[in-house]
C-alpha cells in the first residue's frame, strides 16, 4: 500500500468522524432545545392560563369553545379585584413593612454568617446547628410559641417590673420587624448558611492585610468585607423580599390590622361572595352565592395583580440579579 492510498483512508476517517460528531452536536442542541422548551412551557403555562382568564367575561368562562383567547375582552376583572383588595392602600403598606423587614432580615443575617464564618466562640457548632434547624422545622411548628411570646412580650421581666403588664405587640408591625431584626424571621436561616459560605470562601489575606494598615475588626467588615459581598447580600435581599410578600402565614398571625396583599389574596373568595351577594340581593335575585368558575377568574386576577409589583422589581433589577448569581458561583 503507497502513501497515497494511506492519506486516502485517513481520509476518510477523519471525514467519518468529523460528520458523526456533527451529527451528535446537531441532535444534543435539538434534545436540549425540547427539554428546556418542555421545562419552560410547565413553569409558564400556568401563569398564561391566568393571565387568559383574567381577560375573559363571565360568558366567556363557560364556553367550551373557548379555550385561551377570550372572545369578549374585558378589564373588569381587574377593577373588581383591585376593589375587593383595596389594592393601592394594601401596596403601600405592603410595600413598607416588606422593605423594612427585608433591610433588618439581610442585616442580621449578615452579621451572623460573618460571625460563623471568621470567629471561634463556645459552642459554634451547636448555634450552627441552631441555624439549620431553622431551615429544617417549619414555622407552624411554633406558631402557638410565637403568639404567646408577642401577646404577652417581655424582657427578662423588665416591662412587667416597671409597668405591671406585659407588653402586647400583636397586630403590629413590630413582630415582623422583631423577628427580621433578631435573624429568626421567614427563611433567615437559609440567608445566614448562604452568607457564611460566601465569607468562608472570601481570602483571609484580605482582612489580614486591612489589620495591617490600622483597621479594626468593625472597619474592617465594613470597608472590606460587605463591598466584596455584594452580589450575595443582592440575592439575599430579592429573595427575602419576595418570600415575604407572598407569605401569608407571619401575615395573618401578627399584622391582621393591616391591610396586606398576601393576606387580602387569602380571602378575596369570601369578599366576592359577599359582594355578589349584596348585588344580587339589590336586584331581587333568589340564587346569591357567586358561580365557581367566576370565583376562580377573579382568584387568579388577583394572583396576577399580587404579583405584577414582582416582576416589575425583577424586571428592573434583573441585570444585577443574575450578575450576582454568576459571581456567587465563581465566589463559592
Amino acid at each position: 500500500m503507497n502513501n497515497h492510498e494511506k492519506t486516502g483512508d485517513w481520509g476518510s476517517i477523519s471525514r467519518s468522524y468529523h460528520l458523526q460528531k456533527t451529527v451528535f452536536d446537531i441532535t444534543y442542541k435539538i434534545c436540549r432545545a425540547v427539554l428546556l422548551f418542555g421545562l419552560c412551557f410547565l413553569i409558564v403555562q400556568p401563569l398564561l392560563d391566568k393571565l387568559s382568564v383574567s381577560f375573559m367575561e363571565q360568558q366567556d368562562l363557560y364556553d367550551s369553545t373557548v379555550v385561551s383567547i377570550p372572545r369578549h375582552f374585558t378589564l373588569g376583572n381587574y377593577r373588581l379585584a383591585g376593589e375587593l383588595l383595596d389594592f393601592w392602600p394594601a401596596l403601600l403598606q405592603t410595600m413598607i413593612i416588606i422593605l423594612v423587614s427585608s433591610l433588618l432580615q439581610v442585616s442580621a443575617c449578615t452579621l451572623a454568617g460573618y460571625g460563623f464564618a471568621r470567629y471561634k466562640f463556645p459552642l459554634k457548632n451547636f448555634w450552627f446547628m441552631c441555624v439549620m434547624l431553622i431551615i429544617v422545622v417549619p414555622p407552624q411548628t411554633i406558631m402557638a410559641s410565637l403568639y404567646l411570646n408577642f401577646r404577652f412580650f417581655d424582657i427578662a421581666g423588665l416591662l412587667r417590673l416597671i409597668t405591671g403588664e406585659p407588653l402586647n405587640l400583636l397586630d403590629s408591625a413590630a413582630c415582623y420587624w422583631l423577628l427580621s431584626a433578631t435573624g429568626m424571621g421567614l427563611k433567615s436561616g437559609l440567608y445566614i448558611f448562604m452568607l457564611r459560605q460566601y465569607f468562608r470562601g472570601m481570602p483571609k489575606e484580605l482582612e489580614e492585610a486591612a489589620w495591617v494598615d490600622g483597621c479594626g475588626r468593625f472597619k474592617t467588615f465594613i470597608r472590606i468585607m460587605l463591598p466584596d459581598a455584594t452580589p450575595m447580600l443582592t440575592s439575599c435581599l430579592l429573595f427575602s423580599f419576595v418570600w415575604q410578600w407572598t407569605d401569608s402565614f407571619y401575615s395573618t398571625l401578627f399584622l391582621s390590622n393591616y391591610k396586606m396583599l398576601s393576606v387580602g389574596l387569602s380571602g378575596i373568595a369570601d369578599k366576592l361572595g359577599a359582594w355578589w351577594a349584596s348585588m344580587n340581593s339589590s336586584a331581587g335575585a333568589t340564587y346569591t352565592a357567586a358561580p365557581m368558575g367566576y370565583t376562580q377568574a377573579i382568584i387568579a386576577t388577583g394572583m396576577l395583580v399580587c404579583l405584577a409589583p414582582l416582576i416589575i422589581l425583577y424586571l428592573v433589577a434583573q441585570k444585577a440579579f443574575v450578575e450576582s448569581l454568576s459571581q456567587t458561583g465563581i465566589k463559592m
